[in-house]
């Protein structure tokens, strides 16, 4: 198997965005942009890039291994979690489908939530062709609408946005993203969901902040922490 070969500055890019790495797992800090798996666009994913990454840094021959257990939205950054080995995947998976892994997001909303805390519970259905989810406000839910749990936690304020702490409660489609805004608190730059105006880079204020998990072979707890590359009036404050 043959990878193409990354240039000095992408691999060097590549490498001081891993935030943990072992035989069977790998985690990166996700930008903006950057598709996690291949789909319609057949733009490279990360897993590919990862492979061709793997292979050029431990001259490794024949064909890498780079499973896909869970997955960013394109415009969300962060905490991106792959397997090195199918074994990894195998467990990675199951932890996620049985609620095993703890993860954390931060989110700069448009306007303060009320109450400063709380858990957000709603019924989501999401329209496919669209590429959206909505919340359910009928009494009669529809066929394929799902449960979607979260609780956050305003964390502070500054002049225009609002720095809120979302620990997800189930994994539903666009469900942060849909909740706060349903909440009245749309992401800053997520134009699909109610912002005012899209962010620069294209990419929407939510970043997956941190993840927990029981190693699926050590059975150690794992915990990895993503820095921000948000705007410096937020990364001042040690965001």
């Amino acid at each position: 198997m043959t990878y193409r070969t990354l240039s000095e500055e992408e691999f060097n890019d590549l490498a001081s965005r891993i935030l943990y790495e072992d035989n069977h797992l790998l985690i990166i800090n996700k930008r903006v942009g950057e598709l996690v798996q291949g789909d319609k666009t057949e733009d490279e994913p990360l897993s590919e890039t990862l492979k061709a990454f793997i292979a050029q840094r431990d001259c490794k021959p024949g064909q890498v291994f780079m499973g896909v257990p869970h997955r960013l939205d394109r415009p969300v950054t962060g905490v991106s979690l792959f397997a090195k080995t199918s074994k990894g995947l195998e467990r990675m998976n199951e932890a996620f489908r049985s609620g095993d892994v703890h993860k954390t997001y931060w989110a700069l909303t448009c306007s303060r939530p009320e109450p400063a805390e709380k858990e957000l519970t709603d019924m989501l259905l999401r329209n496919e062709k669209q590429n959206k989810s909505y919340i359910v406000k009928s009494q009669q839910v529809p066929q394929g609408a799902k449960q979607a749990r979260l609780r956050y936690r305003l964390l502070r304020s500054f002049d225009r946005y609002h720095l809120v702490e979302v620990e997800l409660l189930t994994g539903r489609h666009h469900q942060i993203r849909c909740q706060l805004a349903g909440a009245g608190c749309p992401i800053k730059g997520d134009l699909k969901y109610g912002a005012p105006r899209s962010n620069r880079d294209g990419g929407i204020c939510l970043h997956a902040r941190s993840i927990s998990f029981l190693h699926p072979v050590r059975k150690e707890m794992v915990t990895v922490t993503a820095p921000v590359n948000w705007p410096p009036f937020i990364c001042e404050q040690e965001c």
